[in-house]
C-alpha cells in the first residue's frame, strides 16, 4: 500500500514514512533508547498509540519551526504540571534534560508554577520532577 500524504507544517507533502522517521530520531534524542523501546516493543493494542505520537506529536508537531526543542520541552513541563500527569511529567522531564533543559531552570518552572496552579497542585511535582532528574543522573 503506498503511504498517504500529509501536507506539512511549510506547506510540502510529506509521507507518512517520512514523519514517523523524523518523530522517532526526535524520541531518540531526547528520551534515549526508552523513548523508542515503547514503539519497538508496542503489541497490536498499544500500535496505533505509538503510531499517533511518532508521527503526529513529534514527527509534525515538535518538529514545527518556532519553537526550539527545549523551550518545548519547557512548556510542556509547565502543562503536565497544570493537568496533574505524573507519567508524563516524569518522562517529559527526562526528554526536557535531552533537550538542554538544566536542573536549575526546572526548579524556577516549578516555583512559578506554584503561583499559578496553586502549592497544593504543584506540590506532587516537585517530587516527581526530583526523582526524574535523578533517574536521568541530572540531580
Amino acid at each position: 500500500m503506498a503511504a498517504q500524504r500529509l501536507t506539512a507544517t511549510e506547506g510540502e507533502d510529506v509521507k507518512q514514512d517520512e514523519l514517523y522517521d523524523r518523530g522517532r530520531a526526535m524520541r531518540m534524542d531526547m528520551f534515549g533508547e526508552p523513548g523508542v523501546r515503547s514503539i519497538d516493543t508496542a503489541d497490536d493494542f498499544q500500535e496505533p498509540l505509538q503510531d499517533l505520537v511518532t508521527r503526529h506529536c513529534f514527527g509534525d508537531v515538535w518538529s514545527r519551526p518556532g519553537l526550539d526543542g527545549r523551550t518545548r520541552s519547557l512548556l510542556t513541563v509547565a502543562m503536565l504540571i497544570g493537568q496533574s500527569r505524573p507519567d508524563q511529567l516524569r518522562n517529559h522531564v527526562k526528554g526536557a534534560v535531552g533537550n538542554g533543559v538544566t536542573k536549575e531552570e526546572l526548579r524556577e518552572l516549578l516555583v512559578h508554577a506554584s503561583l499559578y496552579y496553586g502549592l497544593p497542585s504543584v506540590s506532587d511535582a516537585w517530587r516527581h520532577v526530583r526523582e526524574a532528574l535523578q533517574e536521568a543522573d541530572a540531580y
